[in-house]
């Protein structure tokens, strides 16, 4: 049975307000717009705040380009407790009355900086055998997750609020949990420590700046205005190379087939997206004067 809807193709980025989570923002989003298809690029804690880049359309097949990119984060920490879920919203489970000095937690953020090993939160979406971790943490499960790989590009110490407070900013690669870098931080320094605000400034291609907010979108759903909020299907694409074609290499594109591109700063077997009169008709790889497509855009 066919989806209902409009076939529309863009991104939208939202400020996601705090108290819903990411997969509620997209359905109301796709609602918004009437849209056939959506999707987006990295989930948000419910609490958390901030750039949440939505996909309609065609632009669900950019989704993992954006997904992959670097992000920023501004996030507070709260010394002195640990939670069962990292944040504010969890049991508190320990507490100190210790509290290191601004000097002693810039000493430690070297250790979260670069290739880095980090085991996610109990409570988050990773799969234990085919179930969420939050799911089996909620039923009194014991919840026991690996190490992963994380690429941490900058933490720095931004703000002294108060002695139980600190604020800090971090850029960091895909899969990273700011709460699990809290929990860490905070067992590092000898006092525990959680999130207990977070935001996110920006995710590849898409800031603050160029947001728009939940009420903007209720407002405008389900008119004709709404569309001039969304961003081109391409903002997805800036990271890769553009190689234009010619109008015979788009049709074979289309239909799955290598197509003739124009030759440009790219290197044989480099991952490209291939255009035509600005829009992007397929993603794959170069060889020797064509792309191979392993994503075609229909619109």
């Amino acid at each position: 049975m066919a989806r209902k809807g409009r076939n529309i193709s863009g991104w939208l980025v939202i400020d996601k307000p705090a108290g819903m989570t990411s997969t509620a923002v997209v359905n109301k989003v796709r609602w918004a717009f009437n849209a056939k298809k959506a999707g987006h690029a990295g989930t948000l804690d419910p609490d958390a705040t901030g750039v949440l880049a939505v996909a309609l359309g065609e632009a669900t097949k950019t989704v993992t380009h954006v997904a992959d990119a670097l992000k920023a984060y501004a996030f507070t920490v709260r010394l002195g407790q640990a939670t069962n879920t990292d944040d504010a919203e969890g049991e508190v489970l320990a507490t100190s009355d210790l509290r290191p000095s601004d000097d002693e937690i810039k000493a430690q953020l070297g250790a979260f900086v670069g290739n880095i090993q980090q085991v996610p939160p109990k409570f988050s979406a990773v799969k234990i055998d085919g179930q969420r971790a939050y799911k089996l943490a909620r039923e009194g499960n014991d919840v026991e997750l690996s190490a992963r790989p994380l690429w941490v590009e900058e933490l720095l110490l931004t703000g002294r609020p108060d002695a139980d407070h600190v604020t800090l900013e971090m850029t960091c690669g895909k899969g990273g949990y700011v709460r699990a870098i809290a929990r860490d931080l905070g067992e590092a320094l000898g006092c525990y420590g959680h999130v207990s605000q977070l935001r996110r400034v920006w995710s590849g291609p898409f800031d603050l700046d160029g947001a728009v907010t939940f009420d903007r979108i209720e407002e405008l759903a389900r008119t004709p205005e709404i569309d001039a909020l969304l961003l081109p299907l391409e903002t997805g694409l800036s990271d890769l190379p553009e190689l234009r074609c010619t109008p015979e290499g788009a049709a074979r594109l289309r239909n799955g087939n290598p197509g003739m591109v124009l030759a440009a700063d790219v290197e044989y077997g480099d991952e490209a997206w291939a255009s035509l009169d600005g829009q992007a008709v397929a993603v794959g790889v170069y060889k020797a004067g064509e792309l191979h497509p392993n994503r075609v855009f229909n619109r």
